[in-house]
């Protein structure tokens, strides 16, 4: 099986510098700090090397030290940051980014919508639907965190916006832990029909059952995602340390492994490296 050598999707945060509030009871386990060296000890032996730094909260000040990670360490291949996109000055505000140490590593935008009280309601105010043809006008692709619920919502939203890539963070979190696969799957295959999505392999360990999940729980999920995106619109994320609720670091690799294992040498190459680097534009290590 090919290794994998680009996690395109891991988080970072310091907690003594910036409280994660959405770190509650039941997510105590991970609430520490989660450095890049922390990320290094949790890959060694695994083929990963790179990852992409993803938002957590919506605030540009968490990007602009993403970014500053970026400059100065190669372990950052990319970030994917946060502007407001409701607000009108959008294309200021990638500007004030770019212009950031470290801006040329903005590599996509996110927005942690499931913050929001009605998540598919932020996404179509006509505000937000202004902000991503901006990332259209630049090319950035936008990342989308959804439920199985807000679907057609997005849909709507990916058909209307055909010039811009999105990223379908999670699969769309799919309610492994029950195994129901509707109305997950009829979802998904909608709007996997727009070519513009593209699907990460990533977060099915947390919303399987935290424990006693086995390879087999995921895999219909898996070969679903597939089955409607093909190797060349997936890649692979892990969603450390969020991960930590369920498995250790390598687990998620060797299942995620275990999962392609039917798929060609080149299709994993695919989904464990090339599609991230094409997507987001990576900068290639030095």
């Amino acid at each position: 099986m090919t290794a994998p050598t680009i996690d395109a999707h891991v988080h970072v945060w310091n907690l003594r510098h910036r409280d994660q509030p959405w770190i509650d009871a039941g997510r105590g386990a991970i609430r520490r700090d989660f450095s890049l060296d922390d990320f290094t000890a949790a890959t060694r032996d695994t083929g990963v090397r790179r990852a992409v730094l993803v938002q957590v909260l919506n605030m540009a000040e968490e990007t602009r030290e993403h970014l500053l990670r970026a400059q100065h360490d190669d372990r950052v291949a990319g970030v994917v940051g946060w502007v407001d996109l409701a607000a009108p000055a959008v294309a200021e505000q990638l500007a004030g980014l770019r212009a950031c140490p470290g801006g040329e590593s903005l590599a996509g935008i996110r927005h942690q919508a499931l913050a929001e009280d009605e998540p598919a309601g932020w996404l179509e105010q006509p505000a937000v639907q202004s902000g991503l043809r901006e990332l259209a006008g630049q090319n950035l692709p936008y990342d989308l965190m959804f439920l199985p619920e807000h679907m057609e919502a997005v849909t709507r939203t990916v058909r209307t916006h055909e010039d811009l890539t999105f990223v379908l963070d999670h699969l769309g979190k799919p309610p492994i832990a029950t195994g129901a696969l509707a109305p997950w799957a009829a979802g998904v295959r909608e709007l996997g029909r727009s070519p513009n999505v593209v699907c990460k392999l990533s977060g099915m360990v947390t919303t399987a059952a935290r424990s006693g999940w086995t390879t087999g729980d995921l895999r219909p999920y898996a070969e679903t995602a597939i089955e409607v995106f093909g190797p060349e619109r997936l890649m692979f994320g892990s969603d450390w340390p969020v991960s930590l609720l369920a498995a250790a670091y390598p687990e998620v690799v060797r299942t995620c492994a275990e999962l392609v294992a039917e798929l060609s040498p080149d299709e994993q190459a695919l989904i464990f490296s090339t599609t991230a680097t094409r997507v987001y534009g990576l900068m290639t290590s030095t």
